[in-house]
């Protein structure tokens, strides 16, 4: 009897150590903030329509005008042909071609994001701003085609010779170009009615 005793003491201390161990771990899980990530919950407007939504569009505009950016800036590197100012001038077939191929790449590294509860593009070019820590995006779908018709409007809109005269001089004019004045899809009214979504 006295070694039933013996058998059932030393059983108990392993549950309790698992009781006193698991409240230990958990201690140390509770200490650290509890990540979770949803993906954002598209309307039938983002889904299904072929335009970026007006509460996108800002977001659209920048991504544009970020590639725009990027693509003469590589071509510039790969000119021979420097200005007076030491820059590399593209020729407008080649700026013209250049800006042409932008808005035809594939635009797969943008998607929507939801970010303080607001839906938001992202991508190479826009600021992560009060990100959290950790968020799921959607890329694919309608946001490329989406993308490369915004890039192509602006070509017929504004013109490839004023574009790259904006390029050349300073990203935020070309940004400035594109997406802010009265019409812009950065301008004080539009962010105004963005925030009203």
């Amino acid at each position: 009897m006295l070694h039933e005793v013996t058998s059932e003491a030393m059983r108990l201390p392993l549950p309790l150590l698992l009781l006193f161990g698991g409240k230990a771990i958990l201690g140390s899980l509770a200490d650290k903030p509890f990540l979770s990530a949803t993906a954002p919950v598209l309307d039938d407007e983002e889904k299904f329509a072929s335009y970026i939504p007006a509460h996108l569009r800002c977001d659209a505009c920048r991504a544009v005008a970020y590639q725009m950016g990027q693509h003469l800036a590589k071509a510039e590197a790969k000119s021979h042909a420097p200005d007076s100012s030491g820059l590399q001038e593209l020729s407008e077939s080649i700026y013209t071609d250049v800006l042409d191929r932008t808005c035809s790449q594939n635009w797969q590294s943008y998607g929507v994001q939801e970010v303080n509860r607001m839906k938001r593009l992202m991508g190479p070019g826009l600021s992560k701003g009060t990100e959290p820590s950790i968020s799921v995006m959607i890329t694919g779908g309608p946001w490329p085609n989406r993308l490369s018709m915004t890039c192509f409007q602006y070509l017929g809109d504004f013109g490839e010779d004023q574009i790259y005269e904006a390029y050349r001089q300073g990203h935020e004019t070309l940004e400035a170009l594109l997406c802010e004045g009265t019409q812009g899809s950065c301008s004080q009214e539009n962010q105004v009615s963005r925030e009203e979504l």
